[in-house]
């Protein structure tokens, strides 16, 4: 019987094998550019920081990340009036775009992955990871 942990890791890595043979070599998006467009998708205006913090990835990675995003035009950056050395970063209208093509598809895959599961577990499971979140986060 495999350890919770590694069961965790398996998921995320069964699930990214297949976003990056099929959605991102077709959209020119690496994994990790797709988690920073998820991220501000929903909450645009985020700093590099808050990216790093929300994803979990390290800051190395985001900052990889949102230059490729910026390579392509999916992501511009307007400067802090609190804070000038901070940006606050948007999706272009490209990115926008994308985010929409690309959100839709990964919902598609959400549906596949979850069609065995019924809603009292995915409100347990969603409970669960919140938590494990958290605990996380509070040990870093």
């Amino acid at each position: 019987m495999d350890p919770l942990f590694f069961k965790l890791v398996r998921v995320v890595n069964l699930t990214a094998r297949p976003f990056h043979e099929k959605v991102g070599r077709e959209h020119h998006l690496t994994l990790n550019e797709w988690r920073v467009m998820a991220v501000l998708g929903g909450e645009p205006g985020l700093n590099a920081t808050q990216i790093a913090d929300f994803t979990g990835l390290d800051k190395m990675a985001v900052s990889r990340a949102l230059a490729g995003l910026g390579r392509h035009g999916r992501v511009q950056r307007h400067d802090d009036p609190a804070d000038r050395r901070r940006g606050r970063l948007y999706l272009t209208a490209a990115g926008e775009a994308l985010h929409e093509t690309v959100g839709a598809l990964g919902r598609q895959r959400e549906a596949v992955l979850f069609e065995g599961v019924n809603a009292d577990e995915l409100a347990r499971l969603d409970a669960t990871l919140d938590k494990l979140i958290a605990a996380v986060q509070r040990a870093d």
